[in-house]
């Protein structure tokens, strides 16, 4: 993203914020390359409009919901709608502590999630934003994000605690 035209602003936000991103962005779709895809999809449509993006009052926040809105636009595509395989690469070392399987299942659960209730989960928890940042982050109401997040929860509890419900 350097040039003699990308200002310098932009390019320290995005230096400073990217990692960021693109792990909330995997959290969301649950796929590194996908959540590259998102972000940067969300950080061309900031550059489109750093102008005006640069003075809001939150700008993490602009980003972040123009990160969501990439990834439920991105999700819409037709060919979004094909699905991988289940049959997992074999892994090159066993975990002893079991965290990368602890990972896999919640990664697998959130994948479980419609693409709303994911965003509100991620939003509320793994970005740590309150139910009226999560609800400006989307667009919708706070009761939306409060009976989302509930669901969203209930959901990753029953398929985490219940072995039949996890695999």
């Amino acid at each position: 993203m350097s040039g003699a035209s990308v200002p310098p602003d932009f390019e320290s936000y995005v230096a400073a914020r990217r990692r960021h991103l693109r792990r909330t962005a995997y959290l969301l779709c649950g796929d590194w390359d996908r959540a590259e895809d998102v972000v940067q999809d969300a950080l061309t449509r900031l550059y489109v409009h750093w102008h005006r993006a640069s003075r809001a009052d939150d700008l993490d926040a602009y980003v972040r919901r123009s990160l969501v809105n990439a990834f439920l636009a991105e999700g819409r595509r037709p060919w979004r709608r094909e699905r991988s395989t289940e049959t997992l690469p074999v892994t090159a070392y066993a975990d002893p502590s079991g965290a990368a399987d602890d990972r896999d299942q919640l990664r697998r659960a959130l994948g479980g999630l419609g693409a709303s209730q994911r965003a509100v989960v991620v939003l509320r928890y793994w970005d740590d934003l309150s139910v009226e940042q999560t609800a400006d982050a989307l667009g919708c109401s706070t009761g939306n994000v409060k009976s989302q997040a509930a669901r969203g929860l209930a959901r990753l509890r029953e398929v985490l605690t219940d072995p039949e419900v996890a695999r």
